[in-house]
């Protein structure tokens, strides 16, 4: 192999979002003015991955060429893996879908070695795989790296946020090290492996089947704020020149499959293209919210978005509360009591979300559909309304949401899991009626 496994701290990054990018890990790899001559540099296969339709608008289509020693094709016929998985797929018909907010503490560590593959367990979806829209919400527990496997997801574009144990990404086009605090996202029928440099590691999961992600438009913001595109790397290409019997593990329309080939399938030597793995950290990105009074919708925090076919309205938003300052007047400052038509699934990274004053935990998990009444506890409203007004920084928190225009759907295992919280009701249970 080209580069050490057990750590990410000598990676080079390529820096901007939805550029057309360019990589050689070998002088002279990268054939100047084609795509596909008839001898590639080196002997080495061109091979296209397209992850648009050939005909989408230039501004909306994705593509990469690759120039790698084996075509992607050279693997064995797939037969299913066995064995039992908690990583489920849409659509998420399994269970009723309760009429309730929900929340779960953290999922405990393994105690067999697992590997990330075997490490996701699905807590809620929406949408259909086949119909290529909607998104499914996971958790993963990891302790092993993956060893003498990789893993495909054809069904999906997959966003990893870390919140315990840095992740070391290995893909086709190279390599991401990615540490709680930062997020990567790997496109749709992208193959990679999963290194775990700390021995272990947990996080959430979003497996979006919809449009792929992108920067929201900033509208009346202007150009500055919030995600920045230069503030998004991608890899430089790094290959792998192992040799012998290897699996491909592939997800495909909700079932794995696995097939063996002869070498690495992350062999690429060189390549050019938009689509790209990619990560980002999250202290960059530029928080905005009101200098006067009031509140601004938590959209004002949307770093990633998955677009639809009507404008505005989101497959899948991803939504960061970061750490902020609170300065507004004569105004109620945690998120206020309401009803969404968009459904919100929400993970804590670390310390202390503003809207709840315990039972929200790092690596746990809070579910709110659409129209589902919520909003802050009885204690922080009670502190909130009572507060000084002064200037006040959040500094010790990190959540997020995956916000989706479509319901998320728990899944039979996550409504019977220990871990449920039984009497998550019971926190809106002591507001007097005033007035």
């Amino acid at each position: 192999m080209t580069h050490p496994t057990s750590s990410g701290e000598d990676l080079a990054y390529q820096s901007g979002f939805g550029n057309q990018f360019a990589s050689e890990a070998r002088e002279g790899a990268l054939p100047v003015g084609r795509n596909s001559p008839q001898r590639a540099p080196h002997g080495l296969y061109a091979e296209l991955l397209s992850g648009a339709a050939f005909t989408a608008p230039r501004h909306r289509n994705l593509r990469t060429w690759m120039y790698r020693m084996r075509p992607s094709a050279a693997h064995g016929r797939f037969a299913p893996l066995g064995g039992q998985r908690g990583w489920l797929t849409g659509p998420f018909d399994q269970a009723p879908t309760p009429a309730n907010r929900l929340r779960w503490d953290p999922w405990p560590m393994p105690d067999a070695p697992t590997d990330f593959i075997d490490g996701v367990i699905s807590v809620a979806g929406n949408g259909d795989a086949h119909a290529q829209a909607g998104v499914a919400a996971h958790v993963y527990c990891a302790n092993r790296s993956m060893t003498g496997r990789y893993f495909v997801n054809s069904d999906g574009e997959m966003l990893l946020v870390p919140q315990a144990g840095a992740l070391l990404v290995h893909t086709e086009l190279g390599r991401l090290h990615v540490r709680p605090g930062e997020i990567a996202v790997v496109p749709r029928g992208m193959r990679l492996r999963i290194d775990l440099p700390e021995g272990s590691a947990r996080g959430y999961l979003c497996e979006n089947y919809g449009a792929p992600f992108t920067l929201p438009e900033l509208g009346p913001i202007g150009s500055n704020g919030l995600a920045n595109a230069r503030d998004f790397q991608a890899p430089v290409a790094a290959y792998e020149t192992r040799e012998g019997p290897v699996q491909l593990v592939n997800k495909f329309l909700g079932n794995f499959w696995v097939g063996e080939q002869a070498g690495t399938p992350l062999d690429v030597v060189a390549w050019h293209g938009n689509l790209v793995p990619y990560k980002y950290d999250l202290a960059r990105f530029m928080a905005i919210g009101s200098i006067s009074f009031d509140h601004p919708d938590p959209s004002i925090n949307t770093v990633l978005t998955s677009g639809t076919d009507t404008p505005g309205v989101a497959n899948c938003d991803f939504v960061i509360f970061p750490p902020r300052w609170l300065v507004a007047e004569d105004t109620f400052r945690p998120p206020w009591f309401h009803r969404n038509i968009m459904s919100e699934f929400m993970g804590l990274v670390h310390g202390v979300y503003d809207a709840k004053a315990e039972g929200f935990v790092p690596g746990g998990v809070s579910l709110h559909n659409s129209m589902l009444a919520h909003g802050p506890d009885a204690a922080t409203f009670e502190k909130a309304s009572a507060a000084p007004l002064a200037p006040h920084k959040l500094g010790d928190t990190l959540a997020f949401m995956f916000e989706s225009r479509h319901v998320f759907r728990p899944t039979p295992s996550a409504l019977a899991a220990p871990n449920l919280q039984p009497g998550y009701d019971e926190v809106w249970a002591g507001f007097a009626s005033q007035g």
